[in-house]
């Protein structure tokens, strides 16, 4: 059986008090304006407009984003990313000193920082605004290498958990980065965590080019809604029907990893956790109205993968 706790009681969402562990991270960096719009709905834009909100400029992406919140659980974080050359750079390296992170970071000489821009707008019925993510066209991570990899891993062979995610999986060549990290973490008894991004991925890539990387992870986080539509099966609407796609997933994914699968109204509010042969724990996450949505996910994650490592 799965532990009866869940990570939401303990570590809990607030870090843990004891940081134990060390977690390598491949995955994006670059720099991401954010703006929540209060007063705007994106159906209603009909013209140019002007509206204040509040916004801010940051350093961000998958990589960094989970060792922001990774660094409050996790004795030693290390991030590898490709990035680009430009005045950017340094900021990115300043941030990861900030929080404490190892940097790991490959630079693409001559080539612009990758940046993104994420807009919500107006909450609505109580819940989150729609988000609108704009990324720009082919940043420096969709050219992170199996080279770049090798380069790293002495990081990855001296980590408890490899966290990868399916962003790099968009490109050939980063999706053989990908790949080279599983085989290096593979021969070093590293353990490998997989988060199924973004959540559209079933139409950006065919399932035979997301499979090989299920199939290796030792836990998946994954929105229900996603995998499912990935595995070709109606997304499921009730906790009988979510149940009932388990042995689906069992059938579909060699391999035995633990699945963490998110479900509820926004896909963030409970998780059912499932690994072949033995009982599933369900739990809510502790996200509800009022709850700052950016981030949470990664504090999620973080949480955990914390939570695994300790055996619950």
């Amino acid at each position: 059986m799965l532990p009866s706790r869940s990570p939401a009681e303990w570590p809990g969402l607030g870090g843990a008090a004891e940081r134990r562990f060390r977690l390598f991270v491949v995955g994006d960096a670059g720099i991401e304006v954010r703006a929540s719009l209060p007063d705007v709905r994106f159906a209603d834009v009909r013209a140019d407009r002007l509206t204040y909100a509040p916004a801010e400029a940051m350093v961000a992406g998958t990589a960094v984003n989970l060792a922001r919140c990774a660094t409050e659980y996790f004795r030693e974080v290390g991030v590898l990313a490709k990035v680009g050359d430009d005045g950017y750079t340094a900021v990115i390296r300043e941030e990861l000193r900030r929080l404490g992170a190892g940097d790991h970071l490959r630079i693409e000489r001559g080539v612009p920082n990758g940046v993104s821009v994420m807009l919500r707008d107006r909450p609505r019925d109580g819940g989150a605004g729609v988000r609108l993510l704009v990324v720009q066209d082919e940043p420096p991570g969709r050219r992170l290498t199996p080279a770049d990899v090798r380069t790293a891993a002495t990081g990855i062979e001296c980590a408890d958990v490899l966290a990868l995610d399916g962003y790099s999986l968009l490109s050939p060549v980063s999706r053989d980065a990908l790949l080279e990290a599983v085989r290096v973490a593979r021969a070093a008894g590293t353990r490998v965590a997989f988060d199924l991004v973004p959540h559209d991925v079933d139409a950006r890539l065919p399932a035979s080019a997301v499979l090989p990387m299920l199939e290796s992870a030792d836990l998946v986080i994954s929105e229900v809604h996603t995998l499912a539509r990935l595995l070709g099966c109606p997304a499921p609407s009730r906790g009988r029907e979510l149940r009932a796609l388990l042995p689906v997933i069992d059938e579909a994914v060699r391999g035995r990893p633990l699945w963490l699968l998110r479900f509820g109204a926004t896909s963030l509010e409970r998780v059912l956790a499932h690994q072949r042969g033995r009982s599933a724990l369900e739990y809510p996450t502790g996200y509800t109205t009022g709850v700052e949505r950016a981030g949470f996910g990664d504090r999620m994650a973080a949480c955990e993968l914390y939570w695994w490592l300790s055996g619950g």
